[in-house]
């Protein structure tokens, strides 16, 4: 008898994840016999029960917060995306037991940045675009490198700490990059005192928890930010944060975090189930994610 593929989500907390709505409904549109569910994991028990996977039965998990760096040391083996971001958001058991582990959220952070970029036309005169990225964890190196491989090259790094963001503005493989204590966080504005009209563009990617229920909110004046600001935040509880509401109010375009999450969770549920997810069914499952 075939055991049922069954996979999860692990964090601390778990409760507000939309994982296994997603994953069982592809699941259930593809009429596999599977399962997904929330495992709340307590951070001192991390490493028992990653160790755990392989006798549980489970072909993987997704890993959230705080648990996407601390769950590295308890790995066989990293993929090459995974290894280069220095964090883990998904974790599968291999045919030989190991525990490998991969980073899908670089996907979901590119994905809808490539088709915002797409659509977005510069000014004229434009000098170039910076990628201002909130955030200094594991989603933010995620950010920097789903933002690099759309095609952007000039990064700042906004956190408490900027020791711990300059890892991250590292990340883009280039040498436009640096880390900026959180309340510098603003537009780059031209050094040329409007002489000219050479103008940067911007994309703000929030990759911190600031915004979710309990944390408090970015502190941005999105004013002070030209009309075709990008702004994308990785937050999906709530989806309609307080970021994107006043982004909207500005008419600026708008990335919102289940955005990231669905193309995120594609890639991981081909890991873990051997086949791609039926996305030609996304607008439905949006419609049931936003209830």
């Amino acid at each position: 008898m075939i055991e049922p593929a069954v996979a999860g989500v692990i964090g601390w907390p778990v409760a507000h994840s939309k994982s296994p709505l997603i994953h069982r409904f592809w699941l259930k549109k593809l009429d596999m016999d599977g399962d997904y569910s929330r495992f709340p994991v307590a951070p001192e028990r991390l490493g028992d029960f990653i160790r755990a996977l392989p006798a549980m039965g489970l072909r993987g998990v997704n890993v959230t917060i705080p648990h996407k760096t601390a769950v590295i040391p308890f790995l066989d083996r990293l993929d090459e995306t995974a290894r280069g971001v220095g964090a883990v958001n998904t974790v599968i058991v291999t045919a030989d037991g190991k525990l490998e582990g991969f980073n899908t959220d670089v996907e979901g952070v590119r994905a809808p940045l490539a088709a915002a970029a797409s659509i977005w036309m510069p000014y004229a005169d434009h000098v170039a675009t910076c990628v201002q990225i909130i955030g200094a964890g594991g989603a933010a190196r995620a950010a920097a490198c789903g933002a690099a491989a759309a095609g952007y090259s000039d990064f700042d790094v906004f956190a408490r700490d900027p020791a711990k963001a300059a890892p991250v503005a590292a990340l883009a493989g280039t040498p436009f990059g640096k880390a900026t204590l959180l309340q510098g966080l603003g537009p780059i504005r031209n050094p040329d005192d409007g002489a000219t009209d050479q103008r940067y563009s911007h994309v703000i990617i929030n990759a911190s928890p600031m915004g979710m229920a309990g944390y408090p909110e970015v502190p941005i004046k999105l004013e002070d930010y030209y009309p075709d600001t990008i702004v994308f935040d990785m937050v999906y509880a709530p989806l309609d944060t307080a970021l994107l509401q006043a982004a909207r109010a500005r008419a600026l375009a708008t990335i919102d975090g289940l955005q990231m999450l669905v193309g995120q969770a594609a890639q991981a549920f081909e890991i873990f189930f051997g086949t791609k997810p039926p996305r030609q069914h996304d607008d439905e499952l949006r419609r049931l994610l936003i209830k």
